[in-house]
């Protein structure tokens, strides 16, 4: 004998929903419509495109277009006048494993970049911190350390020229005055070096003026704080003013890495590369490559290698700012 159960679940009846139930296929939040835009939007959409697309061409066709055609070109051997032809990784492989002169290029242009930037940051960090103290005629220091940073590379590299004369150059003769012979700066292959080193000094003003402007960004109450404390005018820089200044010179050393290894006018108007190639750098030999000796294809190989080089040291110079920069809004544990 089979029973069948007439009872009902609790709730409501098979032939009902409950209140704000929702059908089988349906959402219970309808999803609101796209807002039309407004005339005065769309207008305003269509200035703003208005007044970007200059960039965005120029960008295209003088930026993306051209890095694009250069990626295709260095793997090509072209001489501009016959069609390219695809020769695939040999300008890299000959740059990097059967090329001896582009050894010694890379080992110049970093050889300049390790030394010039770390150089130029502690001078600029030295006269930022003299030129902060109250000192008699400090507006007057201040554009005068600035101005060499307004000058044009190219009249740079000619004053340069003539200050770095080996017999007549005010230099040399400065050496004279204290018994040192001094050497014939842009024609010894020990010294040529040296001597653009010496000559990157002269744009230290635009980072000395970034940390001075940092400097008077500093709460005065953290030195007054210090003083009670009794700490001296070194712990004061030191525990003070450097981590406050760290940011600006992050900022510095990323541009100082960026501009050391793109050095062309000084090597190109003072020595051409010079003796033997010992002043040779990277951009100077990519140019030579590309505009005097028709060779495109190896000329745009040395493009994307000194940029590969280029973005690995600003990547390691950001995954080590974590432990020494310090931000105002930051808090570490």
């Amino acid at each position: 004998m089979t029973i069948t159960s007439t009872a009902q679940p609790a709730g409501p009846s098979a032939g009902g929903s409950a209140p704000g139930a929702d059908a089988p296929g349906r959402t219970s939040a309808r999803r609101p419509g796209r807002q039309r835009m407004t005339p005065h939007r769309r207008k305003e959409a269509l200035l703003f495109y208005l007044f970007i697309s200059p960039w965005v061409v120029g960008f295209l066709a003088f930026m993306a277009g051209p890095m694009i055609f250069s990626i295709y070109l260095s793997f090509t051997e072209w001489d501009t006048f016959t069609p390219p032809r695809w020769i695939g990784l040999e300008n890299y492989t000959t740059l990097l494993l059967d090329d001896p002169v582009f050894r010694k290029v890379m080992y110049n242009t970093f050889f300049y970049s390790l030394v010039s930037v770390p150089l130029g940051m502690i001078v600029s960090l030295f006269l930022a911190n003299l030129l902060n103290k109250k000192i008699v005629f400090r507006k007057f220091f201040r554009t005068l350390v600035y101005l060499p940073h307004l000058i044009p590379l190219v009249a740079v590299a000619l004053i340069f020229q003539m200050v770095l004369a080996p017999e007549a150059g005010p230099l040399n003769q400065a050496l004279s005055w204290i018994g040192i012979t001094g050497p014939n700066w842009l024609m010894d292959p020990g010294w040529v070096k040296p001597a653009l080193i010496l000559m990157s000094l002269w744009q230290a003003g635009g980072g000395t003026i970034l940390l001075l402007a940092g400097m008077n960004g500093i709460p005065k109450e953290f030195y007054e704080a210090a003083e009670i404390d009794g700490a001296s005018g070194f712990q004061q820089f030191w525990t003070i003013t450097f981590p406050q200044l760290t940011p600006v010179i992050f900022f510095n050393l990323i541009m100082g890495i960026i501009a050391s290894f793109q050095v062309f006018a000084q090597v190109f108007i003072l020595t051409e590369g010079g003796p033997d190639n010992a002043s040779q750098m990277a951009v100077p030999m990519l140019f030579d490559e590309a505009f005097v000796f028709y060779n495109m294809g190896y000329g745009s190989a040395i493009a994307w290698i000194l940029f590969v080089v280029i973005m690995l040291f600003t990547a390691i110079a950001f995954s080590t700012s974590g432990r020494w920069v310090f931000y105002e809004t930051e808090v570490r544990r």
